[in-house]
């Protein structure tokens, strides 16, 4: 673990009163504050922290470390704002997550152009389906789909996120993983086709449908450019499948530098305004 870090944890810890309090206000598990605190003991030999079940106070050594970690954190944040302001350009590391679909075939194609506005910024993407937790792991930004739960996340929505359902032209047996609600005016049906093949791959599931092996519900990006070369059809074009709300996160405690501030104006400019799915057509 990073000292400056576990220097930020122990710090917080203090102010807020308990390790619980803390993970909080960090946005990271208990688990994680214990570890902090427990790396800080371990490499200066001496216990920082008494801590019963129900309370917990600064140690004599305690009480004077943490007034030094205070003016060593002042110190490097002021360093740190004298060099952020003396920037007038993005640039350095910026690291993203997204959803994998998502990721390749919108983010990817769309980040050529974010290059050209920022050349100085280098990038490391991660495209997963997983929950990451940003902050335990390190990136800057994440775009997420579906519903947040509440936390100390800062969210930006961008444009809902849409779902179409199609077939090979072609014979087919339909596959589903769960119920489909789709609605067409003020009316509603829940189609639950029968399971045939499941798969966890958004792009092996569009190769079986293209080989005729079953009905497949995906989302719009992945199959536009399909239904247009005739490859899949799509199904029920008057009814319309529920959006998913799509956000763009990251940690209200996270310094607002420039190549932060030109990835979010970036990503609201580029994916917030039409739907993202079978109306999205990248800009030249």
């Amino acid at each position: 673990m990073g000292l400056f870090r576990s220097m930020q944890v122990f710090v917080t810890t203090v102010q807020e009163g308990s390790m619980s309090a803390a993970s909080v206000k960090l946005g990271i598990s208990p688990a994680m504050v214990g570890q902090h605190v427990a790396a800080l003991e371990e490499r200066l030999g001496t216990r920082l922290l008494n801590r019963t079940t129900r309370r917990q106070s600064l140690t004599d050594f305690g009480m004077s470390y943490v007034e030094q970690c205070r003016d060593i954190l002042e110190r490097v944040a002021i360093t740190d704002q004298d060099a952020e302001a003396s920037q007038t350009k993005p640039r350095g590391l910026l690291r993203i997550t997204a959803p994998t679909t998502f990721g390749a075939e919108v983010l990817m194609p769309a980040l050529h152009r974010y290059r050209k506005l920022a050349p100085d910024v280098t990038l490391d993407i991660t495209l997963t389906d997983r929950n990451v937790d940003i902050v335990e792991e390190g990136f800057d930004i994440a775009i997420r789909i579906g519903e947040l739960p509440d936390s100390r996340l800062i969210a930006r929505h961008l444009a809902p996120y849409r779902m179409m359902i199609c077939a090979s032209p072609i014979g087919f047996t339909p596959a589903a993983r769960s119920p489909w609600k789709l609605s067409k005016g003020k009316d509603e049906v829940e189609v639950v086709p029968k399971t045939a093949i499941t798969v966890n791959s958004g792009q092996a599931v569009r190769m079986a449908a293209r080989a005729g092996l079953g009905v497949i519900m995906q989302p719009s990006i992945l199959l536009t450019s399909d239904t247009q070369a005739g490859l899949l059809v799509r199904l029920f074009p008057d009814w319309h499948l529920r959006e998913r709300p799509m956000s763009l996160i990251y940690h209200c405690d996270r310094r607002m530098t420039p190549r932060l501030r030109s990835i979010i104006a970036f990503a609201i400019a580029e994916f917030g305004a039409e739907p993202v799915g079978q109306a999205y057509r990248p800009a030249e």
